[in-house]
């Protein structure tokens, strides 16, 4: 079956700069993912930025990235180091060439050290040092933004750095404080909209996850409800003041009261005859129902920031594409869809070496 889109529809690809550059003096460095991977060495976009512009030319209008805020700034309010700068427009004036413009995050989730060292986003008197960036931004980089998000995930980051523990700095059960981050973050981001807003007449949001998440029991279905509201309602309060919302999904999560997952509980996904990848359930027409929750509560445009399936099978992420996009096309209430990504990286340091997303290309990691 053929789909029609709307005329103006945008597709596009989407990175994040510590997933494909190698790594340099963030927290995420060092890390051990749970197949024994080290985030140091990823895929050395930085060594090939003109060979990936070509490929990522090739796959859509717009390309959705940020930059290494470590390399551009190694202390507090420091001027932005001109040759990571240079490097930086060099490839987006050859993406600019080729008709691509950029949806650039300015935070996905990863910061420099001395950021952290101050308490990252747990204390509200740092946030000056975010809109610092978030201005020299503005000033080298905004020619080629066509979308801001000014934050990647928000509630991925809040959830698995302050309550499950999974990403730097690996805190565990301090919910309030996953609150609290949230909402110096939230107040970052409307901050930083006004500061756009004076430079840029490109429309600004953020890029927050979703997931359908599901009940097996009594239990479960508790678990599930507590954690659609947190994850999705709680998470999203301070980002409401938006010109858009970037939505991301890849998971159907099961509950029996514990995760069921593909990471650690695939023969319970496989006795219950759930489809899935290298990760999680799959289950596109989640993102359907999620696409017309956000757009009954907000009316507001909707992007698809990333979408994707974790595999190495190409005919697995064909198959996939052409199911979500089926989906997208019957909620008819989006506009540009982003597929993640057009280069296979480090993923959130839960499972590397697995291409996510619907893209393909190299993945060099350490180790490998």
């Amino acid at each position: 079956m053929k789909l029609e889109f709307p005329k103006g529809f945008v597709w596009g690809t989407s990175t994040a700069a510590a997933q494909i550059e190698t790594a340099t003096d963030h927290p995420w460095r060092g890390v051990r993912a749970l197949d024994g991977y080290i985030f140091e060495r990823t895929t050395d976009h930085e060594k090939h930025r003109m060979d990936d512009a070509d490929l990522i030319i090739r796959l859509g209008g717009v390309y959705r990235c940020g930059v290494d805020w470590c390399r551009l700034q190694t202390k507090p309010f420091e001027k932005f180091d001109k040759t990571v700068v240079r490097e930086y427009r060099q490839f987006f004036d050859k993406l600019q060439s080729g008709g691509v413009d950029l949806m650039f995050v300015l935070h996905h989730f990863t910061h420099p050290n001395w950021f952290e060292a101050c308490g990252g986003w747990t204390v509200e008197d740092n946030i000056p040092m975010y809109l610092d960036f978030v201005r020299q931004c503005i000033k080298h980089f905004g020619e080629y933004v066509r979308f801001w998000n000014t934050f990647n995930e928000p509630n991925v980051y809040a959830m698995n750095a302050f309550m499950l523990g999974n990403f730097p700095p690996f805190k565990k059960g301090r919910y309030f404080m996953a609150n609290r981050v949230l909402d110096n973050m939230g107040k970052a981001h409307e901050i930083a909209i006004i500061m756009i807003r004076e430079k840029s007449d490109a429309p600004v949001g953020i890029s927050l996850n979703t997931a359908y998440f599901k009940g097996t029991n009594l239990p479960g279905h508790i678990v599930a409800a507590f954690v659609r509201w947190w994850f999705m309602t709680r998470a999203a309060r301070p980002f409401r003041k938006c010109q858009f919302w970037g939505l991301s999904y890849y998971a159907y999560m099961l509950f029996d009261p514990f995760p069921v997952d593909a990471i650690s509980r695939v023969e319970e996904l496989d006795k219950r005859n759930v489809p899935h990848d290298k990760m999680w359930g799959y289950k596109p027409e989640g993102l359907g129902r999620i696409l017309r929750r956000f757009h009954k509560r907000y009316g507001k445009p909707i992007i698809i920031t990333e979408n994707g399936i974790c595999t190495d099978d190409p005919q697995q992420r064909i198959s996939a594409l052409n199911d979500y996009l089926k989906v997208c096309h019957e909620a008819n209430c989006f506009r540009p869809f982003f597929c993640f990504r057009p280069c296979a990286g480090f993923h959130v340091a839960l499972r590397s070496g697995s291409h996510h997303g619907h893209g393909r290309g190299r993945c060099r990691l350490s180790g490998a």
